[in-house]
């Protein structure tokens, strides 16, 4: 028994480290192991899906995970190779029969994998043939639930808009947030959060007396009035007004939506910018975040529009609805808005934090050097590349200032990679203007201290 476990620790972990790997390093150096070679019927050797990179790391999985359970080095490292062999030819094989490299073939796929390194392993352990068989089935079996999982899943697009860059990370991240949500397993996905913020930190609130003066605190919200100035804003913008509304997270409080559409109501902007975050957790259903996003927009008076990024919340199924509610929304795209002649350039890119979607290279792909132009991002990782590709205002959120200040102090937990001076306020990096808001409503455990949510009203100013 324990020896057959062994046998399909070791099985499993060569299986599964390049699927890992890929996880972690997503492209980076996965080379193809073919280099584009075309075989006899013009078709390539292997594809893009067997790279350099997982052959060997499938060998060195082999070797350490055969070391680490007892068996001598060379059987762990033959193991390896033989495994990956079997893929290798399973793929050749595919090829030749025209089957897409990511279509899963039942019992194929994972046959010559397992059988490989068995043809060793079964003589080495002196194992019967129907011992051989027996792990032989198991591996089949739980690999091939492996590879649906992988290739059905999180190697294909949720839904038909879907536009973010199919990536193993992105995609692991999204199925757990976003696409989990009807599964009865889902909160022990997410158990994390549940454990440190429901449980444990309203919990030390609540023993402190703080709880409900926090939660009073976090309704405080106010609309904050500023003025920037730039020599390279065209005239016909001077005096061009700006609504700027990050962290939203609408369901965390009841009383938030209200206070919010009482602040913008009374408001005639230009244009309005939301900075990403419109539901309360990480995970878990949005239909109620969606509701009052509806009902807020609709108190919106922005005579350009109404723009938005995702933030680490989000998920992008809720992009579709309000974008029928009238929001554009920006994933590594921007748009222009003209006046009298002249123009400025919107850019919005996907979150930097959690999704690690940014890419501003699409973004400002058509974008003039000369153009004025406002990026809009969730969070404030991306200001060097900001800076780098021309950008003059750099709008963004994510921080909530902290959420909890210390006096004296200041914000202990951030959640951000980006300069201290960056965390909350008007900041300056090279050329670029940026200014992170501290949200407009909480996440985590819904209380403030030291820092008020706020609704910001930015009035651009053209100086000589």
């Amino acid at each position: 028994m324990i020896i057959t476990l062994k046998i399909l620790i070791l099985l499993w972990s060569i299986n599964l480290t390049p699927v890992l790997l890929g996880y972690v390093f997503a492209k980076k150096w996965s080379w193809p192991l073919d280099k584009e070679t075309l075989f006899i019927d013009g078709k390539r050797l292997f594809g893009n899906h067997k790279t350099v990179r997982g052959l060997i790391c499938g060998v060195i999985a082999g070797s350490i995970i055969g070391l680490l359970l007892g068996f001598p080095l060379w059987v762990g490292f033959i193991s390896g190779l033989l495994s990956m062999v079997g893929d290798i030819f399973g793929s050749f094989t595919k090829r030749r029969f025209s089957l897409s490299p990511g279509k899963v073939v039942p019992v194929f796929d994972q046959l010559l994998e397992g059988l490989f390194p068995l043809v060793l392993l079964g003589p080495v352990f002196s194992l019967s043939g129907i011992h051989v068989v027996f792990l032989l089935i198991v591996f089949i079996i739980t690999t091939f639930l492996g590879s649906l999982f992988l290739n059905e899943v999180l190697l294909t697009r949720p839904f038909h808009s879907y536009s973010r860059e199919i990536l193993l990370k992105i995609r692991f991240r999204e199925w757990r947030a976003c696409q989990t949500i009807s599964y009865p397993f889902h909160p022990v996905l997410n158990i994390e959060r549940t454990i440190y913020y429901h449980l444990f930190m309203k919990t030390v609130f609540r023993l402190l007396g703080l709880y409900n003066v926090g939660m009073k605190n976090a309704l405080d919200v106010n609309l904050k009035t500023l003025n920037f100035e730039f020599n390279k804003l065209p005239d016909s913008f001077h005096n061009y007004q700006v609504l700027f509304i990050s962290d939203l997270h609408l369901d965390c409080l009841d009383g938030l939506t209200e206070k919010l559409r009482s602040i913008v109501k009374n408001l005639s902007v230009d244009l309005c910018i939301l900075g990403g975050d419109y539901r309360t957790e990480s995970y878990g259903s949005f239909s109620k975040a969606l509701e009052s996003m509806k009902e807020l927009i609709g108190d919106i008076n922005a005579k350009d529009g109404i723009y938005a990024v995702l933030g680490n919340h989000d998920c992008f199924e809720m992009v579709p609805p309000l974008r029928e509610a009238g929001v554009i929304f920006l994933v590594n795209e921007s748009e222009t808005i003209e006046k009298k002649g002249s123009r400025i350039i919107i850019a919005g890119v996907d979150d930097p934090f959690y999704y690690e979607g940014s890419d501003l290279k699409e973004t400002f792909n058509k974008v003039s050097n000369d153009a004025f132009k406002i990026l809009v991002a969730h969070s404030p990782e991306v200001y060097r590349d900001a800076a780098e590709y021309g950008s003059d205002l750099y709008l963004c959120g994510h921080t909530h200032a902290g959420q909890v200040q210390i006096p004296g102090i200041g914000p202990v937990i951030t959640h951000c990679n980006a300069p201290k001076e960056m965390v909350h306020g008007k900041w300056k990096y090279k050329h670029m203007t940026g200014y992170t808001s501290s949200g407009a409503g909480t996440s985590g455990v819904p209380v403030r201290f030291g820092c008020k949510g706020e609704v910001v009203l930015i009035t651009l100013k053209k100086v000589t």
